[in-house]
């Protein structure tokens, strides 16, 4: 690929130990799911639930072990990642998702570099009247394909599955899809239809992370996955 745009994340949090300790747990058992999953689609039964905030985190894990990984932020109805850490580019225009799949850049205009070593980034781009459409084309399958074979990890943020159909569309160019479900605030029927949707792909579930979890206070720590 050509050379990079790049990226800056101002407001990366530093993780606290329990916060720490939990994706490190997620990344292990992503690991241990299987050498043949590279591709990981993350959605969720409804908005706000931390999906975009645990697959982005478990992107920067792996890149910090030494792990060469794409985000791709999926979400061309509602993309809340590059504003939550109030990132910057580089001078001039920044070319997204839905440039490429309608056509109007090339891979290599898409993926940026990131101030996290080892971590790049396709972001959005301009929010699409027609997602569904443009995620089902030949376009993102060649892309997903093209990006297997550079990275370690290709890590895909998409829209809660509990709310459009996007990550289901996307679901069958992936190995495994991750659910991410509010502790006390999904309903379990929803997480049920949610579950069956995801089979209906033929993709495989890899797990589900429980969300927004309170823990007793201990000597480690106080609060486990108190995402937004």
């Amino acid at each position: 690929m050509e050379t990079k745009k790049k990226i800056v994340f101002n407001e990366l949090e530093e993780l606290d130990y329990g916060r720490r300790e939990a994706f490190n747990s997620l990344r292990t058992n992503l690991q241990f799911s299987g050498a043949d999953i590279k591709t990981v689609l993350f959605t969720s039964c409804r908005p706000d639930e931390g999906k975009s905030t645990v697959s982005f985190m478990l992107a920067r894990s792996l890149a910090e072990m030494g792990k060469h990984v794409i985000y791709i932020d999926a979400d061309l109805r509602k993309s809340v990642t590059i504003n939550r850490y109030k990132a910057t580019r580089d001078k001039g225009p920044i070319w997204g998702l839905s440039h490429y799949l309608s056509n109007q850049a090339k891979i290599s205009d898409v993926v940026c570099e990131t101030n996290v070593p080892g971590m790049d980034i396709i972001v959005t781009g301009p929010l699409s009247p027609n997602p569904t459409e443009l995620l089902n084309g030949e376009l993102f399958t060649d892309l997903i394909e093209e990006l297997r074979e550079s990275y370690d990890n290709v890590i895909i943020d998409a829209p809660p599955l509990g709310s459009v159909i996007d990550a289901a569309v996307i679901a069958p160019r992936c190995d495994g899809v991750v659910m991410v479900v509010e502790a006390n605030g999904t309903s379990r029927r929803l997480a049920a239809d949610v579950k069956k949707q995801i089979e209906m792909t033929g993709c495989r579930i890899l797990g589900v992370v429980l969300n927004k979890v309170k823990i007793e206070k201990s000597k480690y720590y106080k609060y486990y996955g108190e995402y937004k």
